[in-house]
């Protein structure tokens, strides 16, 4: 499995990077968020005057009978949205990642978490029945996943967590015996409340809330 590849960008279009690591050209299926944060970067680093064009994607490796595509993206977060999108039947990668350049993470959480149907379907190569099983699958699980720490149960936005403590403290619980999905709900809710609360504290605290 390939977590992350970090490299110097020799290649950059809106819908592929080469990244090449080690003396391997890696091609990445990208969508036009990661194309524009790429293209952010690169523009900062010209302007700093630094000669360097790395660049780190995360990746998700599609491997199938006749091709082995790799998919890029600029943060896990974009990932594990993608992650989140094929699972629904209906939606391959490639309409996955129409999607996320259609709409930005917390764009397409916030559509998802308020049942905008609409909105989603608005997107090319979404119908209406795959719309509706988008947000019937995925409506629970992004928050449950903390892919939008912003957007609780009731679609509503309250405060963003720090995500290295809810990162820390979860890995911690899990490391306990108790399941990734309701741990990370609970340790989330508890930072929204507590925000500068250190880790071991929302250990302890998430350890009296668990079922």
């Amino acid at each position: 499995m390939i977590e992350y590849i970090k490299g110097e960008l020799t290649e950059l279009t809106p819908a592929l990077a080469t990244v090449e690591a080690a003396g391997v050209g890696y091609g990445l299926n990208i969508s036009l968020t990661t194309y524009s944060a790429i293209q952010g970067k690169l523009s900062t680093s010209h302007a700093a005057h630094r000669a360097e064009n790395d660049v780190k994607l995360y990746v998700y490796e599609s491997i199938r009978e006749d091709a082995h595509v790799l998919y890029g993206f600029v943060s896990r977060k974009e990932r594990e949205m993608f992650e989140l999108l094929i699972t629904v039947n209906g939606v391959g990668p490639n309409t996955a990642r129409m999607m996320l350049s259609s709409m930005s993470v917390a764009e397409l959480c916030n559509a998802i978490s308020r049942g905008d149907e609409r909105l989603i379907k608005g997107i090319k190569g979404i119908g209406k029945m795959t719309a509706q099983r988008i947000i019937v699958d995925l409506r629970d699980k992004i928050v449950a996943l903390g892919i939008a720490d912003e957007i609780p149960a009731g679609g509503s936005v309250s405060a963003p967590v720090n995500n290295a403590v809810r990162d820390e403290a979860v890995a911690a619980l899990t490391m306990l015996g108790f399941a990734p999905a309701p741990t990370q709900k609970v340790v989330v809710a508890i930072l929204q409340q507590q925000p500068d609360l250190p880790v071991e504290q929302v250990v302890k605290q998430a350890l009296k809330q668990i079922k």
